[in-house]
């Protein structure tokens, strides 16, 4: 279903309303299906759209076949984040997490199947939350965003377990540590806490701008991004990228980036990151700039890889930001072509 054209909209102004809809869209967030073969993408309006990856990589494939099979209302603002399950597919908003069946969604019966707001300290409070979790050995989701703090949910039960306080400003990612498990936080405040899951303690701190190597203050102190392979970390958003050591606490390779970035992950034996301007970046660990991918939005909020074992043949990364278009990257070297809302 497409948002609701306002009753000041004429009916027959409504492709014109719609063409600025998406001159103006911003995509937040992107999550794949457990089947591997649709995407999810959700837009500043609301709005999520599911499409079909097997049909746009198809051989057959034609322009009708890069625009959504479904789009819904998911939210009233912003959907911030989304991550799925093998069942579930979790969107965040403001102040409220909600869940989807993919099984529904795929015939198009877009019912929510639950909606929950955290706890948070006055009933006035509706902060947005940027950023979702999944901790597969709890069966919990942690939410983090504008209260500052993380919201561990147990899944099974749908109830608030805990909340982890440290951050003094809004918090916009999350990273996992499986093995240990501890979960990685950034924000606003310019740090990167690292917390401990078993005794809900924060068991380190980087304050990233403090490492004259990594300060920008013409750009802030504020972490945008995150990502962690086992003892290793990289972060970005106001401070240069950088690849930190997490057990020493050190900044090992200052990545020879000025724009902030606002989406990192390790792939591999490389680092991909994306953020101001319309380049996926593809990064060596010893901080060479192996190459730079134009994509057709101009910024980047979010990168997503499709590595699904079930669809071999819907390997891809995709990139998302300041646009209605989601590029599409059969390989790492060319964008092969862009869905669109």
């Amino acid at each position: 279903m497409e948002r609701a054209v306002p009753p000041t909209v004429p009916l027959g102004q409504m492709e014109v309303f719609q063409a600025l809809q998406r001159l103006h869209m911003t995509i937040f967030s992107q999550s794949f299906s457990p089947c591997g073969k649709f995407l999810a993408a959700g837009n500043n309006y609301g709005q999520i759209a599911i499409f079909s990856l097997s049909a746009a990589l198809s051989s057959e494939a034609k322009e009708e076949s890069k625009k959504p099979i479904v789009t819904f209302q998911a939210h009233d603002g912003p959907v911030y984040s989304m991550v799925s399950t093998d069942r579930h597919l979790f969107s965040a908003g403001d102040g409220e997490v909600k869940a989807w069946l993919w099984a529904e969604i795929l015939k198009k019966g877009c019912k929510e199947l639950w909606c929950r707001q955290p706890p948070y300290r006055t009933s006035l409070e509706v902060p947005e939350i940027n950023a979702l979790l999944l901790v597969p050995k709890e069966n919990s989701l942690i939410l983090a965003g504008g209260d500052c703090q993380l919201h561990t949910m147990d899944l099974e039960t749908g109830t608030f377990t805990r909340a982890l306080r440290g951050h003094t400003d809004y918090i916009h990612c999350l990273a996992l540590r499986e093995r240990n498990p501890e979960v990685l936080s950034g924000g606003e405040d310019g740090t990167v806490r690292l917390w401990d899951l078993r005794t809900a303690n924060e068991v380190q701190t980087i304050e990233v701008y403090k490492h004259e190597e990594c300060s920008r203050p013409h750009n802030g102190r504020w972490i945008g991004c995150l990502a962690t392979d086992s003892d290793w970390m990289v972060c970005g958003g106001g401070p240069a990228l950088t690849l930190w050591h997490l057990r020493s606490s050190t900044p090992t390779t200052i990545f020879p980036l000025w724009a902030p970035q606002k989406h990192v992950t390790f792939y591999q034996d490389l680092i991909l990151s994306a953020g101001q301007g319309p380049c996926v970046n593809q990064w060596q660990l010893s901080g060479e700039l192996k190459a730079q991918v134009p994509g057709s939005s101009p910024g980047l909020l979010s990168l997503s890889l499709n590595q699904q074992p079930a669809a071999p043949e819907c390997k891809v990364l995709t990139a998302a930001g300041n646009s209605c278009r989601v590029d599409v990257f059969t390989n790492l070297g060319y964008r092969a072509f862009s869905l669109s809302f």
